[in-house]
């Protein structure tokens, strides 16, 4: 923590920081970015946003998630597009299907924004990197959707993250660059 202790520096992904001999990763400076890190190795587990600024401890990425990971295991930078091109659309249903909401800014409570419930069981990214959580007011598990992953094409809840067990998605914003 508090960036002591042995460093590393990376400028590309990092599927397992084992290989780099580090058992762990617990404060963290991005000088360049984003980057997305996750808590297990093969960029498994929960995500966490890493923008640019430092994390001197693991509070620091995981914010006010809610969800304690006191060190992360691999990373990988996130693809951005201009945020004047930005743009996401939200479905109601699987596959696209359903009511549909197109974003373009940054939501803090999508429900207060006119979205009409708590889940998001599909969602399209047209341009950009963004963030959706759980929780109005970016709390709550954080999933990383970019437009260059899976072609922008998330089609049920389970493809937003390995770790995704919920569709509730209360707030969403875009990646800082």
């Amino acid at each position: 923590e508090s960036f002591q202790g042995k460093r590393c520096e990376f400028l590309m992904e990092c599927p397992s920081i084992m290989e780099r001999g580090f058992r762990k990763i617990r404060s963290i400076k991005v000088e360049s970015g984003p980057w997305v890190g996750f808590e297990y190795p093969e960029y498994q587990g929960q995500q966490f946003i890493l923008e640019k600024g430092d994390y001197p401890r693991w509070e620091a990425w995981s914010g006010n998630s809610g969800y304690r990971t006191e060190h992360l295991l691999s990373f990988r930078p996130v693809k951005c597009a201009n945020h004047n091109d930005s743009k996401v659309i939200l479905y109601e249903a699987e596959n696209f299907q359903g009511h549909k909401f197109e974003l373009s800014d940054d939501y803090p409570s999508l429900q207060a924004m006119g979205w009409g419930n708590k889940e998001v069981a599909s969602i399209k990214v047209n341009a950009g990197a963004w963030v959706a959580y759980q929780y109005p007011g970016y709390r709550g598990y954080q999933y990383v959707l970019e437009r260059d992953r899976q072609n922008g094409e998330f089609k049920k809840y389970n493809e937003y993250s390995s770790q995704a067990h919920t569709n509730q998605i209360q707030s969403i914003r875009r990646v800082q660059h």
